[in-house]
């Protein structure tokens, strides 16, 4: 503990400071109230010092210190804010810039660019430096993440987050100097890697260098087709977020002010997620009880498709143990057409289905060949993401902070608490155990809310009673944390049911959430707890919180599907999943 620390006194700006051994200059400095600049640094990533933005000047030294990086001594005497010290940042940050493309208004990241609100707060009005600029092509080939290396400032988050946090370790740097590049193993196309296409490489990286996959061409087009009927869906974790693309602060709900904005946008039908979550919830619950009686045990929960594809890369022999249940939104997708095209009158063909994800994963979800109609028809259409969503709101003018509330549509619109809290690390176990309970017991739940599995900090283990049953189980998120889970699997320690979500936090943290304003890092623990807060806040207010008491639920499984695990159930709402070996890789 800090407290226990030795201390260590020095002066940062001639002013004195006493703080613990071990701490950074950068720590000290932001005790005192002074921001140095950064680049490569992130809180929540091992340290690089790479970028070279926040040097000070360290008496009796002769060269410049990176503050991210250098643990502060007995006596230190730093300048952080000499002239020359904020000339030498000017000068990397020029350089930086003048080999950089000149495109800043029309890059994805205008206005939210790091390296753009580092030259402005620099003062830098100029490109001074002329000559040869690296030149690389654009890759294409992911379903989810494109990757710009000419707007790639070689900061190294983006190889950090997917080694320590997700555990992929995808991305590395390849060359040296001018031709220094960041890409997969060999340089193979994201395609062809060990991508899991979870976007965390997007949510860190400073610049454009990764960002999502466009979505909203295919969308502006079919809402424009007078001869398209266009459904949208928004997945749990939405309303959590969406607002702070507004102006509102985190943890703010917003799904009032969602559904009208997707009207004025121009949809026929507003569905949620949620309602899809439900219905995720009850299959699950009959699969985990008939497992409970036959295995194979643990059952792994299906929804995260970043997870879904880390699995099928690197735990092919723990297949089995997923759960066949679709994602909310697959399920969704392929209830509106067929349940819904049915009910309507509707030729599926003229239906068009957006889901607005959390996610860019959901993108290469919404492309399996396992999630299409028989005849190689996509059920999702498009995918948006959170970001996506909101310049689609702003570049329509729509005034969201103003707008009026409006609910879901009917049918299919309808969804109880159980089915927000899927957008947090814990909610799908957390609502599985509610099904659950009253599958296994015969009774009423004895309680709701199961809130030792709500796990944000990123694993958890603990044994819940159900009836005669101790369930032990597991909830993790992060791929990094997963790996503790999947290993003890492996080695044989016996779980029932174990909860992956490929993103720090869950679904709130997803690689296609918006960007936070400057200052806040995107995977700060409250942040993400704040996101969570509104999806729990939302369920506790709701007068509907169990699954299988969903009204909307029981009509469609009396009236189309004819009850939980039944052929058609299972044809529309249950999948498969494969061992992929990366084809650039042998």
């Amino acid at each position: 503990m800090e407290k226990h620390k030795k201390k260590i006194s020095l002066k940062i700006d001639d002013v004195p400071i006493t703080v613990g051994e071990g701490t950074t200059i950068m720590e000290a400095a932001e005790q005192l109230g002074i921001h140095i600049p950064r680049l490569c640094y992130h809180p929540d990533l091992s340290l690089a010092g790479s970028c070279r933005v926040c040097v000070v000047d360290v008496k009796g030294m002769g060269f410049y210190m990176t503050a991210c990086s250098t643990q502060v001594w007995e006596g230190m005497e730093v300048q952080t804010n000499s002239p020359a010290i904020r000339q030498a940042r000017r000068d990397i940050v020029e350089l930086l810039l003048d080999n950089h493309p000149k495109d800043c208004q029309t890059c994805d990241r205008d206005g939210d660019c790091e390296l753009q609100n580092l030259a402005y707060s620099m003062g830098v009005r100029a490109r001074h430096f002329e000559g040869k600029r690296k030149r690389f092509p654009i890759e294409l080939s992911s379903h989810s993440v494109v990757r710009d290396s000419e707007k790639c400032v070689l900061c190294g988050r983006c190889v950090r987050v997917c080694a320590e946090i997700q555990g992929v370790n995808n991305l590395s740097q390849h060359g040296r100097g001018f031709h220094t590049v960041v890409g997969p193993a060999h340089l193979a196309n994201m395609d062809e890697s060990v991508c899991i296409q979870c976007g965390q490489c997007i949510n860190v990286c400073p610049t454009a260098a990764f960002i999502e996959k466009r979505g909203a061409g295919p969308v502006w087009a079919a809402l424009a087709d007078p001869e398209m009927h266009v459904v949208v869906q928004t997945a749990p974790s939405i309303r959590a977020a969406i607002g702070e693309g507004f102006g509102l602060p985190p943890g703010t709900p917003a799904t009032a002010q969602m559904v009208t904005a997707l009207r004025r946008l121009g949809f026929d039908r507003v569905f949620d997620t949620d309602f899809a979550a439900d219905l995720t919830i009850i299959e699950e619950a009959h699969e985990f009880l008939t497992r409970l009686k036959e295995g194979p045990l643990p059952m792994i929960t299906s929804c995260s498709p970043g997870w879904i594809s880390f699995l099928e890369k690197f735990y092919p022999e723990l297949i089995p143990h997923a759960s066949s249940c679709r994602s909310p939104m697959s399920m969704m997708s392929a209830l509106v057409k067929t349940y819904y095209a049915e009910k309507t009158g509707l030729d599926p063909k003229k239906i068009f289905v957006v889901a607005v994800m959390p996610c860019v994963a959901k993108k290469f979800e919404a492309d399996r060949p396992e999630h299409r109609m028989a005849d190689g028809t996509p059920y999702t259409d498009a995918v948006l993401t959170t970001r996506e969503l909101i310049w689609m709101i702003k570049c329509y003018g729509i005034d969201f902070k103003s707008l009026p509330p409006g609910e879901f549509d009917a049918p299919l619109g309808l969804a109880s608490g159980a089915g927000d809290i899927f957008g947090c690390t814990g909610g799908v176990m957390e609502a599985t155990l509610r099904a659950a309970s009253e599958l296994i017991t015969g009774r009423p739940a004895d309680r709701l809310d199961f809130t030792e599995v709500r796990a944000v900090e990123g694993l958890r283990e603990t044994y819940v009673a159900i009836g005669d049953h101790n369930i032990h189980v597991g909830v993790a998120n992060g791929l990094t944390n997963a790996k503790i889970l999947l290993d003890k699997v492996k080695a044989g320690e016996s779980f029932h049911v174990i909860e992956v979500m490929a993103c720090p936090g869950g679904c709130v943290g997803g690689g296609g959430q918006p960007y936070p304003p400057p200052g806040v890092n995107v995977l700060d623990p409250e942040l993400l707890r704040r996101r969570a807060s509104a999806l729990y806040s939302i369920d506790s207010k709701k007068k509907l919180r169990k699954s299988y008491e969903n009204p909307a639920i029981e009509e469609v499984y009396s009236s189309y599907l004819g009850g939980p695990g039944t052929e058609l159930a299972h044809e529309l709402l249950h999948t498969h999943y494969h061992a992929r070996e990366p084809r650039g890789i042998r």
